[in-house]
């Protein structure tokens, strides 16, 4: 109901501020958003939702973000891009707090519905050894040998919604996002991942007149991207679903890191000297997402190619740097 309490927690974060900005626009009334960042570092902030600044890993602060919630989104988590992700695996385990934390307080307080955002990076690492990976099915987590660090705790708080549910009644959804990207989104700083790393390095290029790009790995690992308009679609039909266990959301349009430039460079009207950096973070060397579950069960598919969305995600890239640059 448009009545209900809706909590985002990680709302100051990419896909936490879009969510936010997606439920104001469908008319919900009272939505707080929650985020560890200072409002100024909010990448969307709303006067007219309850703003509040939290450290959700700890138990008292979880309790103060769920209290009097309905529906609560668990989009908090200290991460990044691969670079991030590879060099600070204790600092991406510790986020097991936040879902532990936040799960026990929507226990406490009998939240109607709680959503957990896991990833693709807890798949198995052998069925992702080769570029021309067969797309990931839900099962492909067990045997579980997932990204070490990020990966494993992404498993291991799904585990935990499951039991919360099996043992508590806490009515859980899960949903590993594939790749999500768009604007209003870490773009520089480190924490960025490739589709906005890759705007950034090809506007920094042409703006400078240095007509060089570096690629971390060889530019033949292959991913999947997903639109942050798809997602958020995505992520609340899962969470209005009945679907108990963790579901992939993403696209399946396959793209390699050096697909992935030609597309900004087409769209920058650039051509560009490529360096490839082999001694840098590129994990995995291909992850796709298989649809076929989430097609079945919710009729869900991303809404536009990859090449129209990345226009509109290197626009806002553009429009920040310039700004930036002034």
């Amino acid at each position: 109901m448009k009545s209900d309490t809706v909590v985002v927690c990680g709302g100051g974060g990419f896909i936490g501020g879009h969510l936010v900005a997606d439920l104001l626009r469908q008319g919900y009334r009272s939505i707080r958003s929650v985020d560890l960042k200072p409002f100024d570092e909010w990448y969307q902030l709303f006067p007219e939702v309850e703003n509040l600044q939290l450290d959700l890993q700890g138990k008292e602060t979880c309790e103060q973000a769920l209290r009097g919630a309905q529906i609560a989104y668990n989009l908090a988590a200290d991460m990044g891009g691969m670079g991030f992700i590879e060099n600070n695996r204790c600092l991406c385990m510790l986020s097991v707090l936040i879902n532990t934390h936040l799960l026990m307080a929507a226990k406490k307080f009998n939240v109607a519905r709680y959503f957990y955002a896991s990833s693709a990076c807890v798949y198995a690492a052998d069925k992702q050894v080769s570029p021309e990976v067969i797309p990931l099915k839900e099962s492909d987590a067990y045997p579980a040998m997932p990204e070490d660090g990020y990966g494993w705790e992404k498993l291991f708080s799904e585990r935990m919604c499951r039991h919360f549910r099996e043992d508590f009644g806490v009515v859980t959804r899960a949903a590993r996002y594939h790749n999500v990207y768009g604007p209003h989104g870490t773009w520089t700083g480190g924490r960025e991942k490739a589709p906005a790393a890759i705007c950034r390095k090809v506007l920094e290029a042409k703006l400078s007149g240095r007509h060089e790009i570096e690629i971390w790995g060889d530019g033949k690992q292959t991913r999947s991207f997903m639109y942050i308009d798809d997602c958020l679609k995505g992520t609340q039909a899962i969470m209005n679903s009945d679907i108990l266990e963790p579901i992939n959301l993403g696209s399946n349009e396959l793209v390699t890191i050096n697909g992935l430039v030609d597309i900004v460079e087409a769209i920058a009207n650039v051509k560009l000297k490529r360096r490839y950096d082999l001694s840098a973070p590129k994990g995995v060397n291909g992850r796709n997402s298989d649809n076929e579950l989430i097609q079945k069960m919710l009729n869900w598919e991303p809404s536009t190619p990859l090449r129209t969305d990345m226009e509109k995600t290197y626009a806002w890239i553009y429009d920040q740097m310039t700004k930036r640059g002034r």
